[in-house]
């Protein structure tokens, strides 16, 4: 996780919030200050198509248990998980958040750690 995330400054203070409410694990937290510090923020209009954000349809594979799954992030307010739209917060969301396609992680997930690849990046 050597290159730095790019986020819009809305998502910026979105996961930096999600953090102050403790809403991660320790690890988890500290990866994600992390990140913020080196961060790059951008306006919306500036952020490349292929960094995963809200509104984005996003194919990820998780190497752990070798399994491709697609996933359509949207703001919290939004989410319908009948219909796939996932909170921009929930824990593959913050994991990948500011990443681009070709990018692997490595996320301590509650259930442990995992390795991700993002595929594909696109609007929906």
């Amino acid at each position: 996780m050597s290159k730095n995330v790019i986020l819009t400054t809305g998502i910026y203070d979105m996961i930096k919030d999600h953090v102050r409410r403790k809403k991660v694990t320790k690890q988890e937290e500290e990866l994600l200050l992390q990140e913020l510090r080196e961060a790059k923020q951008v306006l919306r209009r500036d952020l490349p198509n292929d960094v995963v954000t809200v509104n984005r349809r996003v194919k990820i594979k998780d190497y752990t248990d070798n399994n491709e799954k697609e996933y359509m992030f949207v703001a919290t307010t939004k989410t319908n998980n009948k219909k796939g739209k996932l909170s921009i917060l929930c824990d593959v969301a913050v994991a990948t958040v500011g990443r681009q396609v070709g990018d692997i992680i490595n996320w301590p997930f509650k259930d442990g750690e995992r390795k991700l690849e993002i595929l594909t990046v696109e609007n929906f």
